[in-house]
């Protein structure tokens, strides 16, 4: 009978909140996140790195959590779609622009696009079609098109730079 390797203590801060647990060494972050934090907006689709579904941020980076291992999160901070929303529940502009612009449907592939786009505006507040059409190229979206989320990042992106206009604005 095969040894089973012993559960591991990690530490995590995940969409603010300090995190303890045991995790099995084998344990996705994916399968950590939905079952041990009842984080149930982080997808699981293809498990293999291809949907995107699965996207969440590791100290800033989207990464696949179906790929990674819960303990290779150890000590780090991460941000899942739960984490964009307002805790009064006011929606991110990045989600208002999706809901504005139909670009979801049965909302699976949701979360792994709202995750991409948010690392893409985070890092290139007016970023360029190509840029765009790069990060939406590794998200699988079976439902929509890719128009109306094409349509999405472009009014996230407005939205978010009005917003960052008026908090730079004296007096605003």
């Amino acid at each position: 009978m095969p040894e089973v390797a012993a559960a591991r203590k990690i530490r995590l801060k995940v969409n603010g909140v300090a995190h303890e647990a045991l995790v099995e060494p084998r344990t996705t972050l994916a399968d950590f996140l939905r079952g041990g934090l009842a984080l149930t907006g982080t997808h699981v689709g293809c498990e293999h790195g291809v949907c995107g579904a699965c996207a969440v941020l590791v100290d800033g980076t989207a990464v696949r959590s179906c790929l990674m291992l819960a303990v290779q999160a150890d000590g780090a901070e991460l941000m899942t779609v739960e984490g964009l929303a307002e805790s009064d529940g006011k929606l991110h502009p990045i989600q208002e622009a999706f809901v504005e612009e139909h670009g979801l449907q049965c909302g699976f592939c949701t979360p792994g696009f709202l995750i991409a786009i948010y690392e893409l505006l985070e890092s290139d507040p007016s970023p360029s079609e190509e840029a765009i059409r790069d990060v939406l190229g590794g998200q699988m979206c079976r439902c929509t098109g890719y128009q109306s989320i094409l349509r999405a990042v472009h009014s996230a992106a407005a939205k978010l730079g009005a917003a960052r206009s008026a908090s730079a604005t004296p007096g605003a």
